[in-house]
């Protein structure tokens, strides 16, 4: 925020940033959870305040809340995440990066096209049409690293690739990158751990 009524926001998938000014009276910002780094507990809590209900409008309802339950670290405040991409080839190839992240007690991500082909489940999807995440270490193995991808994972500390095709953009913006044959490098890692 530079002001009351001008603030900061990310286009083109968080590679420009624009500044925007609004008059409106009444404005409603969304803030990314990865924007700031955590704050340390100081002092007491601030106030809580009751408010009263207010009426319904009868233009919605309420229909149901399913949450999905994981014994790994839930995916954006995750310190490490395991992600797959559609160089598995298969949701029984994506089940081989559960015992990697069982070692790094890390949670597990997954790219769009991983998702969109039913290797892995809509909330796993790390990207811009999915959850932006900023963890100590991201691992991504058989992910291309289309941009919209790129825009969920690139504030990561220390990024680590893993791709047959020495081309692939998420080299771009990975600290290490392998270029191999993940079915030989996951099992690999697995043992030195």
């Amino acid at each position: 925020m530079l002001g009351i009524d001008t603030f900061e926001r990310p286009i083109y998938a968080g590679n420009v940033v624009a500044t925007v000014q609004s008059t409106d009276t009444t404005k409603v910002l969304t803030v990314r959870t990865t924007a700031f780094d955590a704050v340390t507990k100081q002092g007491a809590s601030a106030p809580i305040e009751q408010l009263p209900p207010v009426a319904d409008f009868g233009k919605s309802c309420f229909v149901s809340h399913a949450m999905a339950k994981s014994e790994r670290p839930e995916l954006t405040s995750a310190n490490v995440v395991i992600a797959g991409g559609r160089g598995l080839g298969s949701a029984e190839n994506f089940a081989l990066l559960n015992p990697l992240a069982d070692k790094l007690n890390a949670a597990l991500g997954a790219s769009r096209a991983a998702v969109d082909a039913g290797y892995a489940p809509n909330d796993w999807q790390v990207g811009q049409t999915g959850k932006i995440v900023a963890p100590q270490l991201y691992m991504a193995f058989g992910i291309s690293g289309a941009i919209q991808h790129l825009a969920g994972m690139k504030d990561s500390t220390v990024i680590v690739a893993v791709n047959k095709d020495p081309d692939a953009p998420i080299f771009s913006v990975a600290d290490y990158g392998l270029v191999g044959d993940l079915f030989e490098v996951i099992p690999q890692l697995i043992e030195k751990l």
